[in-house]
């Protein structure tokens, strides 16, 4: 069973960053600008977000294995709209379904929670997390390999295949769970939080053809922000939301999902970046002129190495409290990637740059669940920390948009291509985000035995466990 999870898992994480080393080809061949061929993984984050609540509610209600087949149908045919595409509109259109997909991770711990054994159930979920870093990484040397060799399309055909396999291998080899949670499903709210993030996206990818002062982009920026202030309120109101807004309020949980924004917001701009100054001719003067395998081949040590950093974050958790490694992770960040703004002359400077800044955003994003975690009760732990997961699709969002808006806005009459300044400043203005969420860190309160005491009460009241292991890891 947990093979074919893995599958199931492996499927989504590989196209997250299969794409990334193909912006530039889609930017060339589907006719559009930086800004807009980054609109293929804006989309599919957003899609995540926006379909990751609505998702895990239905398999508390109907089933977690449907769902988890449901799922894999939505990212299968998406899978095969996007390869069968060539324009910018049906390319993006695939990958919102294929975002759907992005629901196949609480699927997968919850079945794991269901049908392993207590004690085999940290172990099960850490193999599950581990796939989405390992599918991170592999998508970019995949997605390369497939670009230099085949041709874009076929980096939707093979997210098509592992989709096919994992519907086959789920409904032959995991068992449907007999818990089901009676419940409604909050699609209005989902809705309104998507339209909410996704106009002020659209003012910024349109920013430079529409002036960055202009009466239809300050209108969508307002729009936007007013839309997601009325979702708010009516979350409030909601039976059954998809955010509990008092929650989400706690200090606590609200910094570490502003910090957790801040976080992806620098990681997916750089994921932007690095490719295309990468693959850039040598002739601008700060291009490699490297194919899409060997740029990705140059962000595989970052990858790893963000992998490494993980478990050192739960030991740090564990001794000093997770506000530590989070505020570490902020600032190794933001280094990282203001070497890569400022020394980006050798590839070995490029290695270097990313590894420092994949080092911060593996400590950072390995202490957020535990900080969420230490700071709900029990009943609140599942909705809380998939709504921190949100928050980090939504960073990541607004990061690849903006990274890319900024490339656009350098480039010069008569050439394509952005300049070296470009992605100077590109790179600082991810750093300065990730620098932002490292100082978050000193906002986040750490729990007195008082705090964990109450929260403890609360959910013997409740009648559900505390996780004890990730509360410890939760404090100072």
């Amino acid at each position: 069973m947990i093979a074919i999870l893995g599958l199931a898992a492996l499927a989504f994480s590989l196209s997250q960053t299969m794409v990334v080393p193909a912006l530039g080809t889609l930017q060339e061949e589907l006719h559009t600008t930086a800004s807009g061929a980054t609109w293929t993984v804006t989309a599919y984050l957003l899609a995540a977000a926006v379909a990751t609540p609505v998702v895990g509610r239905l398999g508390d209600m109907f089933g977690k294995r449907r769902l988890l087949i449901v799922a894999l149908g939505f990212f299968t045919l998406g899978s095969v709209v996007s390869a069968l595409g060539d324009s910018l509109g049906v390319v993006i259109a695939g990958r919102i379904l294929q975002g759907v997909g992005g629901g196949i991770f609480p699927l997968c711990f919850a079945i794991i929670r269901d049908e392993l054994p207590r004690e085999k159930v940290a172990v099960g979920i850490g193999m599950i997390s581990a796939v989405l870093a390992i599918g991170g990484a592999l998508g970019l040397v995949i997605g390369g390999l497939l670009l230099d060799h085949a041709s874009y399309h076929w980096i939707f055909w093979v997210g098509a295949g592992l989709g096919v396999v994992g519907v086959v291998g789920s409904y032959l080899g995991v068992p449907e769970s007999p818990i089901r949670i009676p419940g409604k499903v909050d699609v209005r709210g989902a809705l309104v939080f998507g339209v909410g993030i996704v106009l002020p996206l659209l003012a910024i990818s349109n920013a430079n053809d529409w002036g960055w002062g202009s009466a239809r982009v300050l209108a969508m920026i307002v729009a936007g922000i007013a839309i997601l202030a009325a979702w708010v309120a009516l979350q409030q109101r909601t039976a059954e939301p998809i955010a509990h807004i008092p929650t989400l309020r706690r200090p606590a949980v609200f910094f570490t999902n502003l910090a957790t924004v801040l976080v992806g917001f620098g990681m997916f701009g750089a994921f932007v970046l690095i490719p295309q100054l990468l693959q850039s001719p040598e002739a601008t003067g700060y291009g490699f002129d490297l194919d899409a395998t060997q740029s990705g081949l140059v962000m595989v040590p970052g990858a790893l190495v963000a992998m490494v950093a993980a478990p050192i974050s739960g030991r740090m958790s564990g001794r000093f409290g997770s506000h530590v490694p989070l505020a570490i992770g902020g600032v190794l960040a933001a280094l990282g990637l203001l070497m890569l703004g400022e020394l980006h002359d050798t590839i070995a400077l490029i290695v270097i740059g990313y590894a420092v800044s994949a080092v911060g955003i593996g400590l950072a994003f390995a202490a957020m669940p535990n900080l969420i975690v230490a700071a709900v009760p029990a009943e609140r732990t599942g909705e809380a920390t998939g709504f921190n997961t949100v928050m980090r699709s939504v960073g990541s969002s607004i990061g690849s948009q903006i990274a890319a808006t900024i490339l656009t806005a350098s480039v010069v009459v008569g050439s394509p291509l952005p300049t070296d300044d470009g992605f100077t400043t590109a790179f600082v203005v991810m750093a300065i985000g990730s620098l932002v969420a490292g100082g978050i860190a000193a906002l986040i309160p750490r729990l007195s035995r008082a705090d964990v005491a109450a929260t403890a009460a609360a959910s013997a009241e409740s009648g559900e466990p505390r996780p004890a292991e990730l509360v410890t890891a939760g404090r100072g």
